[in-house]
């Protein structure tokens, strides 16, 4: 029996938002014999009678894979592709699509929908994702969007599991993969902005000369996850010139999926957090910066003179700093972890754990994200190895439990990694040092993912700020550094804890001492 994937919920949101399609649109689908393709003809036929301005049109030769199908702008070239079931993750992908192909406006910066419009050429993107994967839904809107926009734009977001062929033969091992006429383009998640800067020739020219010619700030915010978040915030709230600068809204919030600890909220998940994260902030007068990284930072070399942070060929001129630019993953820094990223060395369990469906897979690290992981994984990989530095692993008690009930997991402790290896193309295997006995040991897996901790986004500020031995920023516990005037919160800051609560806290604790530090400056 076919089950029904339109539950009364997603009825409910659905028929809430369907008045606003104005443009008739139909669904041209193409199917095959398989259970997904009933199942997709069931869930557009139900999305289809919330509507009198869908339709429901089967073409087995429309789409070059089955099942999938087209949203498509009646007697228009406005039109998308799924190939799959937009389910999970990717639902949000579906109505989006569906709302905008029906003509409801599209909320993007009016010079963006500009430059997508006047992109020269044609561009036929595919995105091969997984409806576990918390990124790939800003890639896929990102490039549906860009298709509406601009009809010499094709985009078709293929479902991984079920064309598991095309998987194995492109040797996809990391999602989102985004391939622009059949040469791979980008990994990883991405907005409008970071196509734009691939695809315009002369995107870092007009970014430099739009952020050259914003007034100087009395704040500005390098980095857009929680800390910097809730800083921009507590600045604007004090009636400061405020900017934010980031390269990705949420920061590391973005790869976590499951947030049960942050206070008000039981449940919650990061890339819904960083959503509104980023609302909050939109939401008072801040000059927000996006897709940007700060590159350099000139403290001012006279009392009262602004400081400059560098964005490429950009200066913005600041009297005041607050650095919240957050960590990254840390790395091996072994033989074979730069060659096969994304050929099989991941970070992301959430977002790649599909793509090793039946394949065994190490994960370094034996703390709570490294457990975490191995628990989410082994749900679809053959066999699970758990492979940890110390004599015993860091986890919770409660998790390396859960851990220990399943079969496909097994865990080495004490074991120094010393290489991932491959064949050329993809992870073959991964090799360890036993440092109890100073024995090498190998084993064989198709996918390491690494789960070994952050390390902070300083590197850039070496030369100016005064880091400690983790390259984390000092402060005085205030938020402020060696330098008057320049401030750090949260994970790239030398707080206690790296806790989402603790970033904000911390983010906020700044913006006051810079409000204290600018009144009694006079």
């Amino acid at each position: 029996m076919t089950k029904k994937l339109l539950d009364k919920n997603l009825s409910a949101q659905l028929s809430a938002l369907v008045p606003r399609i104005v443009h008739d649109v139909e669904f041209v689908v193409s199917l095959d014999e398989r259970e997904a393709s009933a199942e997709l003809e069931l869930l557009l036929e139900d999305v289809a009678s919330l509507s009198n301005k869908i339709s429901v049109r089967r073409d087995d030769e429309a789409n070059q894979r089955k099942p999938g199908f087209q949203i498509r702008r009646v007697n228009s070239e406005i039109a998308v592709t799924f190939a799959g079931i937009p389910m999970g993750h990717e639902f949000s992908s579906f109505v989006l699509a569906l709302l905008q192909v029906g003509g409801n406006p599209i909320k993007e910066d009016p010079e963006v929908i500009e430059r997508v419009k006047n992109l020269p050429g044609d561009f036929n993107f595919v995105t091969y994702m997984s409806l576990s994967c918390q990124n790939c839904p800003t890639v896929v809107q990102a490039l549906n969007t860009m298709s509406i926009i601009n009809p010499r734009i094709k985009h078709t977001a293929v479902e991984g599991s079920l064309f598991q062929d095309e998987i194995d033969e492109l040797k996809i091992l990391s999602v989102p993969a985004i391939y622009l006429d059949g040469e791979l383009f980008s990994s990883g998640r991405a907005t409008i902005e970071d196509f734009l800067a691939k695809l315009d020739e002369n995107d870092s020219t007009i970014a430099a000369e739009k952020l050259s010619s914003l007034e100087p700030f009395d704040v500005l915010v390098v980095g857009q996850g929680p800390a910097g978040a809730s800083a921009a915030i507590y600045a604007a709230r004090k009636g400061l010139r405020t900017g934010i600068i980031g390269d990705r809204f949420g920061g590391q919030v973005n790869d976590t999926m499951a947030i049960e600890n942050y206070i008000s909220q039981p449940y919650t998940e990061g890339p819904k957090l960083a959503r509104e994260l980023q609302a909050h902030v939109a939401s008072y007068p801040i000059e927000i910066i996006n897709s940007q990284t700060a590159t350099g930072l000139v403290p001012a070399t006279t009392g009262g003179g602004n400081h400059t942070v560098e964005v490429g060929e950009a200066k913005l001129s600041v009297k005041q700093v607050i650095l919240a630019t957050g960590a990254n993953w840390r790395l091996l820094n072994v033989p074979g972890e730069e060659e096969y990223r994304n050929k099989g060395v991941t970070f992301c369990p959430h977002c790649d754990a599909p793509l090793f469906k039946g394949k065994p897979v190490a994960v370094v690290g034996g703390g709570n994200s490294g457990i975490e992981a191995a628990i989410d994984i082994a749900v679809y990989a053959s066999h699970v190895t758990v492979v940890e530095f110390m004599p015993e692993c860091r986890a919770d008690e409660v998790l390396l439990e859960k851990l220990n009930a399943l079969p496909n997991t097994f865990v080495v402790t004490n074991a120094a990694t010393k290489e991932i290896a491959g064949d050329g193309h993809q992870v073959t295997g991964l090799v360890y040092t036993d440092r109890s006995t100073g024995e090498p040991k190998r084993i064989d897996v198709s996918g390491v993912f690494i789960q070994i901790g952050l390390l902070p986004n300083t590197s850039w500020l070496a030369e100016t700020c005064e880091l400690n031995s983790k390259k984390e920023i000092v402060t005085d516990g205030c938020g402020r550094t060696s330098i008057p005037g320049i401030y750090a919160a949260g994970d790239c800051a030398d707080t206690a804890y790296k806790q989402i609560v603790v970033a904000q806290s911390s983010g906020a604790t700044a913006a006051l001492a810079a409000w204290d530090d600018l009144v009694r400056a006079g």
